[in-house]
């Protein structure tokens, strides 16, 4: 149960349900969904434009799962809360967790929280979330399904001055079932510019949603990064909600995707 300190009544929940009913054995999720900070937390000190930023949650990757969701069939757990208060998308004993600064902008509402304050951002948030994706698919793995888990972000054109070129990036470890025929599926779409493991590199463990859900399981997994200023909008967040829609139902739709495999020896 949220802790009722943190989490007030007129809150939102920490876990969204999108599409809850999609009989696609494919789980979409978005880690930095949202923004919102709990009343009980002030804003963590900061003025809104500065959460309204890419620190403070991935711009328009909420809005693309939501779309994506009932295209493909399937379900999305949505966070419900700012990276900044946890991240959803870090183990919760490590110190980014729930940063002091982020991309230079200091966090003053992080700065020298004690365990017990830490412990309650976990199980307000962090826990509910996870426990969420773990017993959707606990209920598939008991039917003898192995699910496919398609982890949704987005990226800041620009970072530490570097303009980044990549429309969209595809983040994969280990067996690439669903990572190689995407990307050569967005190749194949005119004038995109596609990263393998760029922007980030899911080679490098920091994304724990999908290593921990997924490839430590060996289920069918990918992390999708698309660029906010593609998704900032809803004419934006709606094209490349249908865009991806197209190139991963043919994969989606083999028989023996859903299937586990053990995954391979960390990469070195």
């Amino acid at each position: 149960m949220a802790n009722p300190a943190l989490i007030a009544e007129t809150d939102p929940p920490a876990v969204e349900f999108c599409h809850e009913l999609g009989r696609v054995p494919v789980l979409l999720t978005c880690d930095h969904a949202s923004r919102r900070v709990p009343k009980a937390l002030d804003n963590l000190g900061l003025a809104d434009e500065l959460i309204a930023r890419h620190i403070g949650w991935d711009i328009g990757a909420a809005d693309v799962t939501r779309r994506l969701a009932p295209l493909l069939g399937a379900p999305a757990i949505v966070a419900g809360y700012s990276r900044l208060v946890i991240d959803c998308n870090r183990p919760p004993d490590d110190a980014s967790a729930i940063p002091r600064e982020s991309d230079g902008v200091v966090i003053p509402g992080n700065a020298s929280l004690s365990g017990t304050e830490r412990r309650a951002r976990r199980e307000a948030i962090f826990d509910p979330y996870h426990g969420a994706i773990t017993a959707w698919i606990a209920a598939r793995r008991t039917r003898g399904i192995a699910p496919a888990v398609i982890s949704m972000h987005s990226f800041t054109p620009v970072m530490k001055g570097f303009q980044r070129p990549w429309h969209v990036g595809i983040l994969w470890d280990g067996q690439g079932r669903i990572a190689l025929p995407l990307l050569a599926a967005l190749r194949a779409e005119p004038g995109l510019v596609v990263g393998d493991n760029e922007p980030y590199s899911a080679r490098e463990p920091v994304g724990y949603t999908q290593r921990h859900h997924a490839f430590e399981a060996g289920l069918p997994h990918v992390a999708i990064e698309l660029r906010q200023d593609l998704v900032a909008d809803r004419q934006g967040a709606t094209s490349w909600a249908e865009r991806l829609a197209r190139v991963l139902k043919p994969i989606l739709a083999r028989d023996e995707l859903y299937v586990a495999i053990a995954p391979p020896p960390p990469h070195s």
